[in-house]
């Protein structure tokens, strides 16, 4: 009975915010078996610091979220790891936005982990930039600047998509 009360709340937690958590975290890593591994990483280290963590467990298991994210970000760095190539959709049968989300997850992973981070806080999440500075440990500037930096470069690593698009429509004409 006692071990039953120990984690109170976190079968709630799981149940109504998890889908959030996962989705967030697959945008961070950039597959869903990552994610998925994240997210348990998180609840893991959350369930050992459950009598220390006091008021929004939620917080606690996003921060936990980003800052493991950023340790395999740097592990990463030095054990690169290959992601799969998406080819541009050929017909319009359906595919064209899940082609569209895979190429945006893997334009994201080219980012630098902050400038990630950010982006996903920023713009996945909705938090405000003093939200994503708190989460991530730094100050508001560091976050607008990461921010910016960061959809400049989506904007270069995504502006031959538009191109490519406007050039595959034409030639079926």
């Amino acid at each position: 009975m006692w071990r039953n009360r120990r984690f109170e709340g976190l079968d709630v937690l799981v149940a109504q915010r998890g889908s959030a958590l996962l989705a967030t975290a697959v945008l961070l890593t950039g597959s869903r078996t990552a994610g998925e591994d994240l997210v348990q990483a998180a609840l893991e280290r959350l369930m050992r610091n459950w009598s220390r963590v006091h008021g929004d467990k939620e917080g606690y298991l996003r921060r936990t979220l980003y800052h493991l994210a950023v340790d395999r970000w740097r592990l990463r760095r030095r054990r690169p790891e290959v992601l799969a190539e998406v080819e541009p959709p050929t017909q319009d049968d359906g595919t064209d936005a899940l082609h569209l989300r895979q190429a945006l997850i893997q334009a994201l992973a080219l980012l630098p982990p902050r400038q990630r981070a950010v982006l996903v806080l920023r713009h996945w999440e909705q938090c405000s930039e003093a939200e994503a500075a708190e989460l991530l440990g730094c100050s508001v500037g560091t976050v607008k600047s990461s921010a910016s930096r960061g959809l400049t470069r989506l904007r270069q690593l995504t502006a031959d998509w538009a191109l490519e698009g406007a050039g595959t429509k034409g030639a079926g004409r």
